[in-house]
C-alpha cells in the first residue's frame, strides 16, 4: 500500500513557475514506477509526465515537454513536478500516480495508488 499526498499547487501568472511535490508513504515507493497526470474542469485526466523506478527514463506529454521536469528522491520518498513557463491551459488539477507504467505509462488505468490532487491555476 503506498500513500500519496501532493502540495505546491496554487495561483501563478502565466510565464511563471510552480513546483509540485508528492510525499508517499508506505513501502517500497524506490519500486515503483510514478507519474504526473492533470484533469481539468470538463476534460478527462491527461498523462503530463512519467518517471521510472530508478529515475532513470522519463517521459513528457507533448504539451509540456520543454517546460515541466519530473524528478524523484527515493531516499524521501518524493517525486517531483518542476513547471516553468506556465500557460493558461495548464490550468487543471494535478495529481500523482504510483504504479508499474512500463510502456504503457500514459494509462491512468496502469497505475494503482493515486493522491488527492492539488490545483494549479494559471492566470492571463
Amino acid at each position: 500500500q503506498v500513500h500519496l499526498v501532493e502540495s505546491g499547487g496554487g495561483l501563478v501568472q502565466a510565464g511563471g513557475s510552480l513546483r509540485l511535490s508528492c510525499a508517499a508513504s508506505g513501502r517500497a515507493f524506490s519500486n515503483y514506477d510514478l507519474g504526473w497526470f492533470r484533469q481539468a474542469p470538463g476534460k478527462e485526466r491527461e498523462f503530463v509526465a512519467f518517471i521510472n523506478w530508478s529515475g532513470g527514463s522519463s517521459y513528457y506529454a507533448d504539451s509540456v515537454k520543454g517546460r515541466f521536469t519530473i524528478s524523484r528522491d527515493n531516499v524521501k520518498n518524493t517525486v517531483y513536478l518542476q513547471m516553468n513557463s506556465l500557460k493558461p491551459e495548464d490550468t487543471a488539477v494535478y495529481y500523482c500516480a504510483a504504479g508499474f507504467g512500463g510502456k504503457n505509462y500514459y494509462f491512468p488505468s496502469v497505475y494503482n495508488y493515486w493522491g488527492q490532487g492539488t490545483q494549479v491555476t494559471v492566470s492571463s
